[in-house]
Formats: structure tokens, sequence, C-alpha cells
């Protein structure tokens, strides 16, 4: 069964959902308080970011054991609970997979490092004759992706943080030790992972340097780190992950309702969404980063022409923002009068376009990225590079549910990360009283999406139109056909519909703004028109 296919995803990042205990740090529990909003909310399918026992240099995606909850974050049989109550509202489970590598504490990279029976199981490399790293890769985090171990004599590859050894996925044992790690949670009720960095498993046997990336683009956290001046050939090998999938899926597909979506950036992207979903028995989805970042209508018709050409029987995933990178609301750097009209645009877009959405927590209620202070921050991704790239604390701070309460409700003392007082202006409390709030907004478009047949099972069909600021596109399934237009921009628009848009009457816009006469149609600034064939 596709139900999946039909799904809207909840991103949850656990440090900075709910405090049950008041702590400083977001828990299993306080999560477990919340799920009546997220139920209302109209969600199905819910993510959870690590959760596992870590020494936390990167936050949780330092795995020290991949089957134990932190007790910072609770226990298991807190876990589990929340499974259970999720499925008594009509909610799935997903949870974060980091597979890539592990965190130095891990007791297999002890192992690994004193040269135990795991000895092969990470990736180890002899030094050069003069000592140097074997080869040119280097890691997201900055520097070499390689770190000298004394232990062994012996660098070993990290592609992130060097507390964040690389697991080797040419070794068998492996990939059946973390086999096993899936089918514990999924045992546990667990209904699927998100995989963490999926593209990166895999390196050149031969550890061959990366020759330069020409004609690159280069902005926000690119133009200030190495890593992306560098094509990465080798110490990404997308193609050799495939046979992992398969062994991955044949154990998901044992459990009802699973969902496997893979992580996937670089320079492949597009291409690794095609190769990772064919054939229904790889990944059911692949999450990409195309709409994470800066980008223009151009930029959509582009990625979807690339798609209606490759992806076959595959089916993407998409998010506008997560616990990596500026929140969508901050983005567009929209006029202050009309942030609420862009928010709203987004929202429409990604709920919209083929493919399954995920809403990352906060983005419902249209909250803006906040700037850190160097003193507050805590990611070591935005230490390393500050501050021309502050990192990404700035969407990782607390939820904020009551606006007249000290740290808006999310935990009792100081959290561990601010809550600024743009944030509690956009409180839970206030816009649940408030009908015309983005909350609001996003909960009614959320509600009229689960009854269009279009939207839920039609393919999606491009129109091209004279503005350059407007994507367009059909989705049509047997008994529904609606035409949809966006306009990315701070203007009015006005365009002549295309033929074969063809005679058409409004069903839902959402806004009450756009106007259609003939086939002229008026837009306000981003403002969106939805549509049926008469």
């Amino acid at each position: 069964m596709d139900n999946w296919k039909k799904e809207v995803i909840y991103q949850i990042y656990p440090r900075s959902y709910a405090s049950a205990s008041g702590k400083a740090i977001g828990d299993i529990a306080g999560i477990n308080s919340k799920l009546g909003y997220i139920q209302e909310l109209g969600i199905e399918r819910i993510w959870l970011s690590p959760f596992f026992k870590s020494p936390m240099k990167d936050y949780g995606y330092d795995v020290a054991d991949y089957v134990k909850v932190d007790e910072m974050f609770g226990t298991n049989e807190d876990l589990f609970k929340l499974v259970k109550d999720s499925r008594s509202k009509g909610m799935n489970l997903i949870i974060d997979q980091v597979y890539n590598h592990t965190s130095d504490e891990h007791e297999w990279f002890i192992n690994s490092a004193a040269g135990g029976d795991k000895k092969d199981w990470y990736v180890w490399a002899d030094a050069k004759e003069d000592g140097s790293p074997p080869n040119n890769w280097l890691s997201i985090f900055g520097g070499s992706a390689w770190q000298w171990n004394s232990q062994r004599q012996q660098y070993y590859l990290h592609q992130f943080l060097k507390e964040q050894p690389d697991l080797n996925f040419n070794n068998e044992e492996v990939i059946n030790a973390i086999l096993d790690v899936a089918e514990y949670w999924l045992s546990n009720g667990v209904n699927g992972f998100r995989l963490d960095t999926a593209h990166c498993y895999t390196q050149d046997k031969d550890l061959r340097d990366n020759p330069p990336l020409k004609d690159a683009r280069f902005f926000g956290e690119n133009s200030v780190n190495p890593y992306f001046r560098q094509n990465h050939l080798y110490d990404v090998d997308y193609k050799r992950n495939v046979p992992f999938f398969e062994k991955l899926r044949k154990i998901t597909d044992k459990y009802e309702d699973t969902f496997v979506v893979g992580e996937v950036g670089g320079n492949e992207q597009l291409d690794s969404l095609c190769r990772y979903t064919q054939k229904g028995n790889r990944l059911h989805s692949v999450y990409i980063f195309c709409f994470l970042s800066e980008f223009t209508t151009d930029d959509l018709y582009e990625v979807f022409e690339y798609l209606d050409e490759n992806l076959e029987d595959g089916y993407p995933c998409w998010a506008l923002s997560n616990h990596d990178v500026m929140r969508a609301a901050s983005r567009g750097q929209a006029p202050q009068n009309l942030q609420d009209d862009y928010n709203r645009c987004m929202m429409t877009l990604l709920l919209c376009m083929r493919g399954v959405p995920c809403i990352y927590q906060g983005e419902e209620l249209g909250l803006p990225e906040v700037d850190i202070s160097f003193d507050e921050l805590q990611d070591p991704y935005g230490k390393e590079f500050w501050p021309e790239y502050k990192g990404r604390d700035g969407c990782r701070t607390p939820m904020p549910w009551k606006s007249d309460i000290e740290y808006g409700g999310f935990s009792t003392e100081k959290p561990w990360l601010p809550v600024p007082a743009e944030h509690k202006q956009l409180a839970v409390d206030l816009q649940e009283k408030d009908p015309t709030s983005m909350l609001w907004f996003t909960r009614g478009i959320l509600q009229w999406r689960k009854q269009q047949s279009a939207i839920l099972d039609g393919d999606m069909q491009l129109v091209k139109t004279e503005a350059s600021n407007v994507f367009a596109f059909i989705r049509q399934a047997a008994e529904q056909r609606i035409f949809f237009a966006f306009n990315y921009s701070a203007k009015e628009i006005s365009i002549e519909l295309p033929q074969a848009v063809g005679e058409q009457i409004v069903v839902n816009d959402f806004f009450g703004k756009s106007s259609l006469s003939g086939n002229k149609l008026s837009m306000p600034p981003y403002g969106v028109f939805m549509s049926a064939a008469k």
C-alpha cells in the first residue's frame, strides 16, 4: 500500500520541542504531551530527530548507542509509549537513523581503534610517506576529513566532526549490525526511518583525490566552507549505496505502514533521488536540499523538469525548512508587511507539489530565524565558520507555546537556546485565539488537502507563463484537475493563462485576493491561485 504518498510529515527536533521535566532540554514525555496539538494540525506521520545515547558533540548525530534513548530525553519505555500514543491518535512515528558514522565513544569504535574483532568496521587508511592524510578529502565541518589515531598509527575517515568516525559499508558485518538496529526499532513499533546523510555511506576504495568543482554557485554556508569547492566524486559513492537500501527495504517491508526516506545532498542529489527510489525495492522516498536554500521559480521548473524525465516510478519528499538550514520565513527576505502572505504562499507550495511534504516544527507558526549571539551559540559548525556563517542554532530554538510565560512555556529553567521575544509574539496560545493566524491557515489547508484527489493521487504537469516570477502547474487525478499558480515575488502580477490551462473556476485560493477575468489572472504579491477545469 502507498498510503505514505498521501501523508504529511511533521519534523520534531526533540531538544527544542517541549520539556515535560522543566529542564533546559526537551524530552520525549514533552513531545507526548503535545500529540493532541500535532493531531489537530492534521499530521499523519511524525519524524523525530536523534534521541539516542550520545556525548552530544553534534547534538545527537554522534550516536554512542543505537538502541538506547539518552537519559536526557527519557527512556526506551518513554519512546515506546510515544509510538503507541501516536498511533492511537492516527499518526505513525519515524525516527532518524545515523548510519554513516557513530560517536568515537561508541563501543564499536573503541574496539576498532584497539585492533579488536571490529578492526575493519571503520574507514582506516595509512598515512602518506610524509605523514600527511591519505588524500585531499575534506570534512563538511571544516578541515581534513582524516584524523590521526595514535593507537592504530593510522588515519580514520570522518566526513563530519572528528568525533564522528565513518563506518565501513564495504564490510558485511557492519551492514548486518546496522540491519539489526533497524529490526530492533521496527519490532518495537516504530514505523520507519529518515536516513541521515544517506548518500555518504560508501567511498572509492582507491581513495582517489576529489577534483575541484567547476562553475559552482556559492551562497550561504557554501561561500565560506571549502568543502563545497570540491567535486565529491570519490568520498561520496552514490551508486554503491543501492544494495544496502535494498536489504533495508526487505526488513522494513515485513512491517505495516513503514516509510523510509533518505536524506541526500551534494552534487548528484537529483540523480540519487531517482536512483534510490526506483523499482519499488529501495527507499520509499528521498529528501533533498533543492528548496532548503535560496531558490527561484527557474530552479523550481528545472527540478521538476528533471524529475519528469528521470524519476520513473520514484517519489520525492520535499521540505522548505529543517534543523540544519535557515528557516523558510527568513530566507525569502519578504518585506515585513508581506511576511504573512509569503509564509502562506510557501506553505501552500510545499503542500501542493507532487511529493511527500515535511513541515518543520514552528513552520506552522511562521517562526523566523533567530539571530544567535556567539556567546549563546552551541553549534560546532557555526563556531567553526563564525561570523560569516552563524551555524544552525537559529532554526533550533525552543518552540514557543505560551506568550506570557518565561521561556515561552517550553521549560521552567533556562533552555539550552534562547526563546526570543519575536517568537513569543507568535506563540501557540496567541495563534490559537486568532482565526487569521498562520496556525489556523496551516490547519485549514492541511484539512483541505486531505479532500483533494488531484494532490493525493495525481500527477503534476508544469505550466509556463510569460511572468518570470510565477510558478504554475496542474495536478490531475482521474476525477479532479486543479491548476495552481504562485506569485513568488513582492510585486503584483497580471498574466494571461496559456491555452493548455483551459477554462477555469475558482475552487479555493485561501487568500481571496487573486482574480480571474476570462483568461487574465491578477495576483497580489506572494499570491496563490487555485482553480478547477470547468
